[in-house]
């Protein structure tokens, strides 16, 4: 048996289109093209917009972090178009985890699949625990129960993890509800912001718009150095069009999730029409979102100046506008809430695809007979998560999102121009365009990113891939549903003929 079989095509497509005498597990369709979006920008616009935007304008790129948004922008979009094309083509839960499965093989699919737990199941832990921290700053609530520092347990992030998560179990309609209402109240906050803070714009605060490159005071060495860095012996520096470049693979960061969307095409009643609409929407209203949000920002305050914890508010405060940092915290938390929301849906459906595969326990995938959403292993992610958010600090952890991101997001780009080649008859709806150029591009891209991490960050990705790969090859390499039934049909030895 090798560790590169493929899952052919047409299974992975019978399994969204099984018949009720089928015994496989499937989930129920219930999702349009607005609720697909509504998920999108749900899980895309959260802590980037809110904290990203004031750390590195004050410690990399000065007002240059709007070209910072823009290039990450132009690079996340070039991945959700291979995206586009692979979910339009073979809608199905996993997204990036069944894509490589049929394209690469399947011990990729494997570490692709298990690289999205680690993403999703981190993303939602951090974010959890800064949700915390702006309710308690709303409501004055004790940092002991709910603040990042000296606490042992986090209370906030443990409960609201619990309520998103037996949401997200109840239906996936309903979960649609509550994400489109609170991506409504934090868009049009985000709306608000850049109409309102234009006002408040000086020219003075943009000049010069890209700051002069200068060394790094106090630059960090070692395992916490980016790997070109170490690879290539450069001085660290900050600003100059190296600093842009250098916070563009930071605030990549605020783009990551939107491949929650591909995991949803199961989910999905017209997934051919609707997986391309839904990604390609979440993009493009995000960028503009992002890119206008972080311009009123940086021209409302010298970039020397803007607070790092919470530059938007702060931003008003510092202008008078105090009644709109409110606002504005509000929608932190309207826009955390979602972000956490998506991100256990999300891991939910990931679990499915692996388990219903058999690559993990089969009977976790199971599918609530009234809800129609896969409850088992959505109850044991979520159970983990409010671990996670409410005993660990994971701030140090955070960036395992990004390299997980844009791990997928290489592996899924290099799949479109490998499943052109196989299967060039099957049907695309969504196509990408300039193929295999723009793929090739689009996944040089996101490895360039990956190599502005820190060396620290690709070494706890290393470690999680080696747990990963003692699963695999300790269970799922002989007991998944492609080798049992390689197993099967492999010849019976012969009875030896008696003399």
């Amino acid at each position: 048996m090798s560790v590169l079989r493929t899952k052919p095509i047409k299974d992975v497509l019978a399994q969204g289109e099984a018949d009720g005498a089928d015994e496989r597990p499937r989930l129920r369709r219930r999702l349009g093209a607005l609720d697909l979006t509504g998920f999108g920008i749900g899980i895309v616009i959260g802590t980037g917009i809110f904290t990203l935007t004031g750390i590195e304008a004050r410690d990399n790129a000065g007002p240059g972090v709007v070209i910072s948004f823009a290039i990450g922008g132009v690079v996340a979009l070039l991945a959700a178009l291979c995206y586009a094309e692979l979910a339009s083509s073979v809608p199905t839960a996993g997204s990036a985890y069944t894509y490589a499965y049929a394209t690469m093989g399947e011990i990729v699919a494997w570490i692709i699949g298990w690289d999205l737990l680690l993403e999703f199941a981190l993303g939602a832990a951090v974010v959890a625990r800064g949700w915390s921290g702006y309710l308690a700053e709303l409501f004055n609530l004790p940092a002991a129960w709910f603040g990042e520092e000296g606490s042992v347990v986090n209370l906030g992030a443990i409960a609201i993890v619990l309520v998103l998560g037996v949401i997200g179990i109840v239906g996936i309609r309903e979960s649609a509800r509550v994400t489109n209402l609170l991506v409504l109240v934090k868009v049009a906050i985000c709306v608000f912001v850049v109409v309102a803070g234009l006002f408040f714009v000086k020219a003075a605060n943009l000049t010069p718009f890209i700051p002069p490159a200068e060394p790094a005071s106090g630059g960090e060495d070692g395992i916490r150095q980016p790997v070109t860095q170490a690879i290539f012996g450069l001085e660290p520096s900050v600003f100059g069009f190296v600093g842009v470049l250098s916070a563009a693979a930071v605030v990549f960061f605020a783009y990551t999730g939107f491949e929650a969307v591909a995991n949803l095409g199961e989910e999905t009643r017209k997934p051919r029409r609707d997986l391309p609409l839904g990604l390609l929407g979440t993009l493009l209203v995000s960028t503009v979102l992002y890119i206008g949000v972080s311009l009123v920002v940086v021209g409302m305050v010298p970039y020397t100046e803007i607070d790092r914890g919470a530059p938007i508010a702060a931003a008003f405060t510092s202008v008078g506008a105090g009644w709109a940092a409110t606002l504005v915290s509000i929608a932190a938390v309207a826009g955390l809430t979602s972000v956490i929301l998506v991100d256990l849906v999300a891991m939910g459906r990931i679990g499915f695809a692996i388990s219903r595969d058999g690559l993990i326990p089969p009977s976790i995938a199971k599918v609530h007979p009234r809800w129609g959403t896969p409850y088992r292993i959505s109850g044991i992610m979520t159970i983990g998560v409010a671990l996670l958010a409410g005993l660990l600090p994971l701030s140090a952890l955070a960036d395992l999102v990004s390299i997980g991101a844009l791990c997928a997001f290489v592996l899924v780009s290099v799949a479109v121009p490998i499943l052109r080649r196989t299967r060039p008859n099957l049907e695309r709806p969504f196509r990408v365009p300039f193929s295999p150029v723009l793929p090739i591009v689009s996944a040089l891209a996101c490895l360039y990113l990956m190599l502005n991490l820190s060396v620290e960050t690709w070494l706890r990705f290393l470690a999680w891939m080696l747990v990963g790969g003692l699963i695999y090859f300790g269970y799922g390499y002989r007991r998944n549903r492609l080798a049992v039934r390689e197993a099967s049909r492999a010849p019976q030895p012969r009875e030896p003929v008696g003399s």
